[in-house]
């Protein structure tokens, strides 16, 4: 497998002139900590071992890792999908090679994502009661984070070229919000949003700060955030296989 150091840089390029990546990937999770963590006036107040700002901090870093991940893969799906391999028949980069450019493309930009929010977070006041609590954070982000690779390509193969990154990013958003990430939940709503997709990763994200304990004072035990973010790694998995299998059928 080569993997070409021009490919790659064309590749960043594109994404940075994409005016959609800049704002979803990058641009949005720094705006939601701000909005949400470093203007207000509970940022300060202690969480865990942290502040409140810390933790906004962390879950914003680790929403910006899922959209980036999910909406560049599944742009690589969808390009697969419209005949890209046969041009690169054409030309020195196997298959392997361009997926891996697109993997570590998305990656590079997840974990830009995670730079720009602890940038702003230092910037404004978000705190750890250890150093290693921040590289704890952003190691689980990183790592875990690239589960959402595998949901972004289930999409872009299973759905049509027009509406795959959007409903990628979007359905990240949906998640959110509904995944006790952007508001803290509680009650039923707590109950719902332990079965999706971004509870488990923002959840083992925070650990290094709460140790499991919610803002609504309640207990996550760590083999049930492991055990959600397992189940939806398997069903990211059986998505990709589904979407191979649909991609298949249409030719």
């Amino acid at each position: 497998m080569s993997i070409s150091p021009t490919m790659l840089r064309v590749e960043a390029i594109r994404q940075i002139r994409n005016p959609y990546t800049l704002a979803f990937t990058l641009g949005m999770p720094v705006a939601m900590y701000l909005l949400f963590g470093a203007s207000m006036g509970y940022g300060s107040m202690s969480a865990g071992n942290g502040n409140v700002k810390f933790y906004v901090m962390v879950s914003m870093a680790a929403y910006g890792t899922a959209v980036a991940m999910s909406s560049l893969t599944s742009l690589a799906a969808t390009e697969a999908k419209q005949g890209w391999g046969r041009q690169l028949g054409m030309t020195p980069l196997s298959t392997a090679g361009y997926a891996t450019i697109k993997l570590l493309t998305a990656v590079a930009f997840a974990a830009l994502a995670v730079l720009l929010v602890f940038a702003a977070g230092i910037l404004t006041g978000a705190e750890a009661t250890d150093a290693w609590r921040w590289w704890a954070a952003a190691g689980i982000i990183l790592g875990i984070g690239l589960m959402f690779g595998l949901y972004g390509l289930g999409v872009g193969l299973f759905f049509n070229s027009d509406t795959a990154a959007a409903l990628a990013s979007i359905s990240m958003t949906f998640f959110a919000f509904f995944g006790n990430v952007f508001i803290p939940l509680d009650g039923v709503m707590l109950d719902i949003a332990r079965f999706t997709p971004l509870y488990g990763f923002v959840a083992l994200s925070r650990w290094p700060l709460t140790e499991g304990t919610l803002t609504t004072g309640q207990t996550d035990p760590l083999w049930g955030v492991v055990l959600n973010v397992v189940v939806w790694l398997v069903i990211f998995a059986v998505l990709v296989a589904a979407g191979v299998k649909r991609s298949r059928s249409r030719r």
